[in-house]
């Protein structure tokens, strides 16, 4: 996979050399380039922002050194994907991130200040596939983070990333609940003890402890995932637990009755 980040801080982009994902650039797994988006403006003082039309505060990213950036970017048979950070996006997800796995291209655009240029967003979508992208409901200073955060999720999901496979089976959000506590040596720390069941050697019991974990702690932390939960996919000892954190199937949904 190739994966192109346009910044005016490409030194914010330095921790992606580190890791797994530093490996993976190593091993050729991931072609990862970042470029200055200063690189492509045309002034002795390589500026890049102006004043908002129409007032505010705040500065605008001009949108000819994107347009100069971002052309160079076209250069296989398909349209590569544009994200663009934004608190305007689409919420980022575990499934975008496995969506944006699959691609053979990613350019990720890193706003500053108040933005950029809007007509630079509709260009782009004559040649890129554009969807502005949010972590969250709160605001950045630039979209440096937030790609960070994204190329980890994307990159991770490509084969050879990840030393042991199985690892990505059973993390949160894969089946839509978050993952189930661990626990490793010593099996008594600071009066502490971990779980009995976890050094019975019985699967099945460990298995469905596990998965009981998971449901209630869903319930208890991230009850809006619930909702999206397919009643059907349930057996008989989720329903248990899940009545237990007060939750019945109503007309076919999963909801609290608190």
């Amino acid at each position: 996979m190739r994966l192109d980040v346009v910044s005016i801080f490409p030194e914010y982009l330095a921790p992606l050399e580190l890791s797994l994902i530093g490996k993976a650039r190593v091993d050729g797994l991931l072609d990862l380039r970042v470029h200055d988006l200063r690189d492509f403006t045309t002034d002795r003082h390589r500026t890049v922002d102006d004043t908002p039309y129409g007032g505010g505060a705040g500065m605008v990213m001009k949108p000819e050194p994107w347009a100069q950036a971002l052309e160079p970017l076209l250069s296989g048979p398909e349209r590569p994907v544009l994200i663009v950070p934004s608190p305007a996006g689409e919420v980022f997800s575990q499934s975008i991130a496995e969506e944006l796995a699959a691609e053979q291209q990613l350019v990720f655009a890193c706003g500053r200040y108040e933005g950029i240029d809007e007509r630079v967003i509709e260009w782009a979508a004559q040649h890129f596939r554009v969807r502005p992208m949010s972590l969250g409901d709160y605001v950045l200073n630039g979209g440096e983070v937030a790609v960070l955060a994204m190329v980890e999720a994307v990159a991770r999901l490509l084969p050879g990333v990840i030393g042991n496979p199985d690892s990505l089976v059973e993390e949160s959000h894969q089946d839509g609940l978050l993952e189930y506590p661990v626990y490793t040596k010593p099996s008594a720390w600071r009066g502490q003890e971990i779980p009995e069941v976890l050094l019975s050697g019985n699967h099945a019991k460990i298995a469905r402890f596990r998965r009981d974990q998971q449901l209630r702690r869903t319930a208890q932390r991230r009850p809006d995932l619930l909702s999206r939960l397919d009643p059907e996919k349930l057996n008989r000892a989720d329903l248990q637990v899940l009545r237990e954190s007060g939750y019945r199937i109503i007309d076919g949904h999963l909801l609290s009755t608190d």
